[in-house]
């Protein structure tokens, strides 16, 4: 049955997840916490694991996913699901291409996903900063009942990388191995003190 569970989760995923893959993350997490997959914590490690491996992150997401649900064969139908829409897609696209490329109606469906699209990777940006940054948040608390409950540790390293990226001309990976650089080094300093 888990396996049924991960092809319609990662199927549908592929199928109406437009913007890449922060924008899809939102959509895997409610369908993983709706079948209990895996916890919040657990997809949080998930995402970090999915940013630093090569490859896209939603094909990365339904491989971590399959395999802690159901092993190689969870792996592997979980990467074949969210894979299979798009290249169907693709394939009807090739077939209709210069039919769609002059298409108003076409046109005005992309223009309504792109903002669609940044709402859902702001949706994905929130829910990592809560998680990384405010871990025991709790919506009943007070602003500064949560401020309390900050990781300084991560926050450090969210300003150093917003900083960084504005003012630098690093990519993605350096950035992301050096935070988790700055992780063990920051962590094992404040664990110190």
């Amino acid at each position: 049955m888990t396996c049924v569970y991960l092809f319609f989760i990662f199927f549908k995923v592929g199928l109406i997840g437009f913007g890449g893959g922060y924008a899809i993350l939102t959509l895997i997490f409610q369908d993983v916490q709706t079948f209990g997959i895996m916890s919040a914590h657990e997809f949080a490690n998930l995402v970090a694991l999915s940013q630093v491996t090569p490859g896209p992150i939603a094909i990365n997401a339904a491989t971590y996913v399959g395999y802690n649900a159901a092993g190689v064969p969870g792996a592997l139908l979980a990467t074949f699901a969210v894979s299979l829409p798009s290249f169907m897609l693709c394939m009807i696209v090739l077939l209709f291409l210069e039919k769609f490329k002059t298409n108003t109606v076409v046109s005005a469906i992309l223009a309504g996903i792109r903002p669609a699209t940044v709402g859902l990777m702001a949706s994905a940006f929130l829910f990592m900063a809560q998680t990384a940054v405010l871990p025991d948040y709790d919506v009943a608390d007070s602003f500064f009942r949560n401020i309390e409950r900050t990781d300084y540790v991560a926050f450090a390293i969210f300003i150093i990388t917003f900083a960084v990226i504005h003012t630098r001309r690093f990519g993605a990976i350096t950035l992301t191995l050096a935070g988790g650089a700055l992780g063990v080094l920051l962590s094992s300093i404040f664990q110190n003190n």
